[in-house]
């Protein structure tokens, strides 16, 4: 039986040691213990991982030093695009001669030469950019070639970067993208198909995507600068043909222009794909070749006319049988 004396004594040294090593064994038992089960049911764990060293081999790459960020801008800091390793420039681009212009004297020279425009908040560079259009047609790149040209940090974000299905965690992980932009300034960001998740609640689901009317009102006065990339002219597909064929093995009697005019309706990336079919064309037939003769040259035919008329009617049949079907979808809906 425990006397009452032994409660209201005093403890000893030795004592008040001993208790204060086990509260803090305990303690810390427990700390680890509860962050190893929040660990272990966090099913993004793995990737906060993974997105915390790729931020800080890229932050190194990019020499951004002593720098503290938060967990969320560590997630967004992953997305980063070191510059010089940005190999796109002005003349990767074809056919938008008008729009680069513009976007070198809007965007690039007030932040090249700073100096000049620090007295006028007329001449500042726009805090938002929006490039609109068809896809295909050279919006990424443009972006791409403006931040290696401006020397900015270049953030690359996809719509899914931005959504998590927790509560609160979207609104934290869009604050983190312009604290983590403002840490690392001059910087740009950029978001592709941005209409995919800021779309005003108002427009019907079935309307087309990268349309600047689906945006919500709020985000576009957050983008006063804007760019409508269209699908490209005659001339500019006959430029674009020339940029791409620019180093391939094509026949000095292809007509560009014939190609250009056959491929109305085409935007950029739909011409890179039609004439890589047409460099196909030309290795298939050296694969099945059975004459010994043509394989002792061991070279590939140049890139005919017919080739390129042969992969344009092939891309047309494609994106036919994508139009019906999206007709279709739209019908049954």
């Amino acid at each position: 039986m425990v006397h009452a004396e032994a409660f209201s004594r005093p403890l000893s040294r030795n004592e008040v040691v001993g208790l204060i090593f086990r509260l803090t064994i305990f303690g810390a038992v427990t700390y680890f213990t509860i962050k190893w089960m929040v660990d272990a049911i966090d099913p993004t764990r793995k990737q906060k991982v993974e997105a915390q060293k790729q931020a800080e081999k890229l932050m190194k790459q990019i020499g951004v030093k002593n720098v503290k960020l938060s967990e969320y801008e560590m997630s967004i800091a992953a997305h980063l695009v070191d510059p010089l390793n940005m190999h796109v420039t002005w003349s990767d681009i074809a056919g938008l001669d008008d729009v680069i212009t513009d976007l070198k004297d809007t965007v690039i020279l007030p932040i090249k030469k700073k100096h000049l425009f620090e007295n006028s908040r007329l001449l500042q560079p726009p805090k938002g950019v929006l490039l609109y259009g068809p896809p295909g047609c050279g919006k990424t790149l443009i972006a791409k070639a403006t931040a290696k040209e401006a020397g900015c940090r270049f953030i690359n974000l996809q719509p899914s970067t931005l959504t998590d299905k927790w509560y609160g965690e979207s609104q934290k992980l869009a604050a983190a993208v312009f604290s983590l932009a403002i840490k690392l300034q001059p910087s740009i960001i950029f978001i592709d198909e941005i209409d995919s998740f800021l779309r005003n609640r108002s427009s019907s689901d079935h309307e087309a995507t990268n349309r600047p009317q689906d945006l919500d009102s709020a985000i576009m006065r957050r983008m006063p600068t804007r760019f409508h990339i269209n699908q490209p002219a005659l001339k500019q597909r006959e430029a674009i043909l020339k940029l791409i064929l620019k180093n391939e093995n094509v026949d000095r009697h292809v007509d560009l222009l014939e190609v250009a005019q056959e491929t109305d309706g085409f935007s950029g990336s739909d011409l890179k794909e039609m004439c890589r079919d047409a460099a196909l064309l030309c290795v298939r037939e050296y694969v099945n070749s059975t004459s010994e003769e043509s394989h002792d040259e061991d070279e590939i035919r140049p890139v005919q006319q017919q080739d390129l008329h042969r992969a344009i009617e092939k891309m047309k049949k494609s994106k036919d049988a994508a139009f019906q079907n999206v007709l279709t979808h739209v019908c049954l809906d």
